[in-house]
This record gives structure tokens, C-alpha cells and sequence, in this order.
């Protein structure tokens, strides 16, 4: 056993390192700033390169500019700097960008509360771009998932040339805790394609792939472009050549869909009733469970890891012989119509609470209603 002890972010930023990030660009702003901090002493003695832009706008447009020239990219924020980050997240998606962004959640609307945490963007994160094109999204519920769900979000952005997000918040971000990295098999690293032939086309690829990958400044002329175009990078209004890359950039993720599903569950024989969560939620949903147990009232559990793609086998199949599924949300309910859309006419619960604290062990209990 080798025992760690340190916050969320420390984690996340540990993590990408032994992803192989070499860039990270941000903006300073509570509560990920400890990300930038921990970027900043680890990436320049390894020859990274850490750079604090003069805000979220230029660092977006520093990591994608890092990302095109082949460098394994991070950037970590809050709330209001992922809806500045919107314009270039939609450039990230459309050009197939690789990179990773952290969102340490804090308590909206707007500037809301800096100090406080909730789960406030889980519906931006997935639906903050002008396309509607599917992006990853991964929560973790403590530090552990943390190091572990950055080395698959870099993983992620390799394969998938797509941004992939860490849905972190302030609770987990800014919390310390000791974890034991020994009790995990870390994934292997995936690097992105790279193009080996003749005749580039920078967007070329079959159906349901990214395309291989050249670096921008190389010997080979590479374009990019944040508007619609074809697999030669012009810019095109070929209402064909349109939806066919509209319908690639969605099924190389949703082809996916089941590799990239990463959850926990409990399913205890002879319950009725499963307590569907995420992030730090899950915990207390944990410690919940294990009382209503205690009293002869037992629950199964589900905690997403991936929100999206939305998971739905792993949903299906986990509510499959359940009379009730509850969901439980750090926001005023962000993802239980998923949830409810996915179980069709199944009896579904939420309760949601949004107002800078966690929500406890005993509020998920009276939910249940089983104590």
C-alpha cells in the first residue's frame, strides 16, 4: 500500500502529468485555481509549458492553438470561465481538438458563490457549444477519481480528437484526502493517430473514427478552420459534405458509447428501490445506503462516472428489475430527465438540492423514504 494524500485538484493535476500533458493555460479563478498552481511547479522542470493567459478567452485559444501543434493539452476553471470558454469549445469540437478541460464547479448562476460548491454546469458542459455534437464528460466522486478520470480524459481526447471535460466541484477539488493508488490498474496511455501516407486530408477518417492527426508548423500543409468543411479542410456548403462529417463527429463517440461508460454499482438481491448519483453526491448516497442496511432497509446503488454520451445500456440494465429508481443531484436536476428518458415509463424520484451545501446522509434517507 502506498498511501497519498492530497486534494482533488493536486489529483487532477498529478494525473495529467502521468497522462503525459506538456501545456496547460488558465486563468487564475476559485475553486480551480490549485489545478493552475500545481501545473505551474510540476510542468516546467519535465520542459512543459505553463502559461497564465490574460483570460479564459485567450487561454482556451492558447490550448488549442498547443493542442494543434501536437502537445497533450489541460485547462482547469470554474462556472463563469467555461461560458467564456463556449466559442472555442465549439472551435475544439468542429476542427476535432484534442484537450482536456477541469470545471471545478461552484455554486451558480453567474458568479454565484466562489466558496461554495454544486454540480451547476452538468447541462453546459454537454450542451455549451453551437453544434449539439456530442462531447465526454466525466465526474469523479473523490480524489482518487480524480487522477484516475484525468489520465482517461487525456486518453479520451487522443482517441476521440474531441474535448473532454471533468466535471469536478469545490467539494472535491478543494478537499484533502489519502487514497492508495495501488488499489487501481491504471489505464494504459493512448496517443492520437498520426498520419502516415502522401496525400493529407486533415479530416479524412472512416465514418465512426477522428482522423489521423498532423501537427500544425510541420513539413506537411495542415488546415483548420472553425467553419463547416470537408475532409481537405476548405470550407465548404455542400449540404452533403455537411452532414456526413455532422453525423461522423457524432458517431465516433456514440460508437463508443459502451467502452467509455465507467460507473460503480451495488445491486443488492431482493431491493426494490436503486439511488441513482454522481460526483461527491455518490458518497453520501454510499453512506445512506449503508444505514438504510443497517436497519433492514437496503438500497441499491448506481454512481455514473461517465454522464456523457449518457451511458444508457449501463443505465437499462442496472433499473431493469427495480419498481423505483430514485435520482439524487447537487443542482435543481441537471440529469434525471436522462435518467427519466432513457427508463421510459418507469417510476423515477428526484430530489435536488442547490444552495452551496451538500446534501447529507439523512436527507437521501427520508428521500428514500425507507428509514
Amino acid at each position: 500500500m502506498a498511501l497519498s494524500f492530497m486534494e482533488g485538484n493536486e489529483a487532477v493535476a498529478r494525473g495529467a502529468m502521468a497522462a503525459g500533458c506538456n501545456f496547460f493555460a488558465g486563468y487564475p479563478i476559485t475553486p480551480a485555481t490549485t489545478i493552475f498552481n500545481n501545473m505551474l511547479k510540476m510542468l516546467p522542470p519535465t520542459g512543459g509549458t505553463c502559461i497564465q493567459g490574460e483570460d479564459e478567452i485567450a487561454s482556451m485559444g492558447y490550448c488549442i492553438g498547443a493542442a494543434m501543434a501536437g502537445k497533450k493539452v489541460l485547462t482547469a476553471t470554474s462556472g463563469p470561465g467555461i461560458s467564456l470558454y463556449s466559442e472555442q469549445i465549439s472551435f475544439a469540437i468542429g476542427s476535432e481538438i484534442p484537450l482536456v478541460i477541469a470545471d471545478v464547479q461552484r455554486l451558480g448562476p453567474s458568479t454565484g458563490s466562489a466558496t461554495r460548491g454544486a454540480d451547476a454546469d452538468i447541462q453546459f458542459l454537454r450542451w455549451g457549444s453551437t453544434s449539439g455534437v456530442p462531447v465526454i464528460v466525466l465526474a469523479p466522486r473523490d480524489a482518487l477519481d480524480c487522477y484516475v478520470l484525468t489520465i482517461q480524459a487525456f486518453n479520451y481526447a487522443e482517441e476521440f480528437r474531441c474535448p473532454v471535460f471533468i466535471a469536478s466541484n469545490k467539494e472535491i477539488g478543494m478537499t484533502k484526502e489519502s487514497f492508495d493508488l495501488t488499489s487501481v490498474t491504471l489505464p494504459s496511455l493512448v496517443e492520437r493517430t498520426l498520419y502516415t501516407g502522401d496525400q493529407y486530408l486533415p479530416f479524412e477518417a472512416d465514418p465512426d473514427k477522428a482522423p489521423p492527426f498532423l501537427p500544425i508548423g510541420g513539413k506537411t500543409l495542415v488546415r483548420q478552420t472553425s467553419s463547416t468543411h470537408g475532409p481537405d479542410g476548405f470550407i465548404t456548403i455542400d449540404p452533403k459534405v455537411i452532414a456526413a462529417n455532422q453525423q461522423r463527429l457524432r458517431t465516433k463517440l456514440h460508437a463508443a458509447r459502451e467502452r467509455i461508460s465507467l460507473y460503480e454499482e451495488t445491486i443488492l438481491p431482493g431491493t426494490d428501490t436503486l439511488v441513482i448519483s454522481y460526483g461527491i453526491t455518490s458518497r453520501a448516497v454510499e453512506d445512506a445506503a449503508k444505514m438504510l442496511a443497517q436497519k433492514g432497509h437496503p438500497v441499491s446503488t448506481l454512481s455514473l462516472k461517465t454522464l456523457y454520451p449518457v451511458p444508457e445500456q449501463a443505465i437499462l440494465k442496472a433499473a431493469a428489475n427495480f419498481k423505483r429508481v430514485v435520482v439524487i443531484e447537487m443542482n435543481l436536476g441537471q440529469y434525471v430527465n436522462e435518467i427519466k428518458r432513457i427508463l421510459g415509463g418507469k417510476h423515477v424520484d428526484f430530489y435536488g438540492q442547490m444552495d452551496g451545501v451538500m446534501i447529507p446522509p439523512a436527507k437521501i434517507m427520508e428521500v428514500i423514504g425507507n428509514e
